[in-house]
This record gives structure tokens, C-alpha cells and sequence, in this order.
């Protein structure tokens, strides 16, 4: 499992690896094993979805890219064809993905930064903090570090990996849609309101 800055945040992991057909589409054993692979998925004792719906709600909602998958490509080509792929695979709440930085960052700043290839030794702590290292790609295969941010601190993280040759390919569909139910998971929030203790307990 990815080591974790835990100086300015307290982690419970959720000790889990997960398929895309097991997470969202109830795929067949033989089906899953050709699916994108999720794993490390953690959460800081501040997740709370409903903040996350809140500062997205019919609003734009930035990502960041960082490193490339596929090093044939251009990054610009990359971004331009992986825009349309995230849309279409957003989470619930009425948001639009975008790119663009704001002139003055709001307060909080809200985004989700997403790590091609990274460091095996790079925490979500230094990524929310403009901190990026990287690991040499190998063509044909995506791993990414996703990591939901709110200004310098990391609220939940996940990896992804998958088969894939092409930003807008069905495989990268599948990944980002699974990413997003993990790194902006319900579940850490149904527990709090059903009084199960929430992740910091």
C-alpha cells in the first residue's frame, strides 16, 4: 500500500482492492479479470460527501493532470480526449469537469488531481501540496494516483490501473468511472448518518 504523509492528517485505510465489474457493473469472475484494477483507497477523518456535493453541485469542478499515460501522445491531445471521457463518467452531483485554474484559487479549493505514473515513495499529503514525482510509463498500461484535495489537505485517495491504448478507449472509461466512486465514495457518509462511526472512529 502507498505510504501516507501522516503528520497533518489522521488515515483509517480501507483495506480493499476492487474490480471495475466487482465495484460497479456486477461483472462475471472471467469479465473482471480483464477490468481496471482499483487499490490503497483511504480516507482523511474530514471526508464528508456531502461537502463534496455541495462545492460541486451545477458547478465546474477542476482536475489536475499530472504526468502522461501514454507517452506517444502529446499531453495537450491527451487532456483534450480525456475531458469528454470524465464527463461522461462523473460522479453524481451536476458538476462539469474543467481544466482551467482560476485567476484568484477560491476558498476552499476543491479539485481532484490526477497522477500518471507517480512515485512510488509520493503521498497524497505532498500532492495536495503541488508536490509531483513520477515512475517511467509503459505503453499500453494506465496507472494513475487520484487524489481528492480540499486547499493543502488530501480528503481520500485511490490508485487505478488498466489496459489501455487510448484516452476516449473503453478501458479509461471504465477506470475513470471507478475512480470516481471510490475517491468520491458515499459509503464513508451513509455510516455516519446510520450511526456506525464514521472513519475517524
Amino acid at each position: 500500500m502507498r505510504a501516507i504523509d501522516r503528520r497533518t492528517i489522521d488515515w483509517r485505510a480501507i483495506k480493499m482492492t476492487v474490480t471495475a465489474g466487482a465495484l460497479a457493473l456486477g461483472l462475471s469472475a472471467g469479465a473482471a479479470a480483464d477490468a481496471a484494477t482499483l487499490g490503497g483507497p483511504q480516507y482523511a477523518i474530514q471526508y464528508d460527501y456531502r461537502d463534496f456535493y455541495a462545492a460541486t453541485d451545477h458547478k465546474t469542478f477542476r482536475v489536475v493532470l499530472l504526468g502522461n499515460p501514454y507517452p506517444g501522445m502529446e499531453m495537450s491531445e491527451v487532456a483534450r480526449r480525456l475531458l469528454p471521457v470524465m464527463q461522461v463518467n462523473k460522479p453524481p452531483p451536476h458538476l462539469t469537469f474543467t481544466y482551467d485554474e482560476p485567476t484568484e484559487p477560491p476558498r476552499p479549493d476543491y479539485r481532484l488531481v490526477l497522477v500518471f505514473n507517480p512515485a512510488n515513495d509520493l503521498g497524497s499529503g505532498a500532492v495536495c501540496n503541488g508536490v509531483s514525482r513520477f515512475q517511467p510509463a509503459t505503453p499500453g498500461r494506465v496507472y494513475v494516483f487520484a487524489v481528492y484535495c480540499r486547499n493543502d489537505l488530501a480528503l481520500s485517495e485511490v490508485t487505478g490501473r488498466a489496459v489501455s491504448s487510448a484516452p476516449d478507449d473503453e478501458a479509461m472509461g471504465d477506470l475513470m468511472k471507478d475512480l470516481f466512486n471510490v475517491v468520491f465514495s458515499r459509503a464513508p457518509y451513509l455510516q455516519r448518518q446510520h450511526g456506525r462511526g464514521g472513519l475517524g472512529s
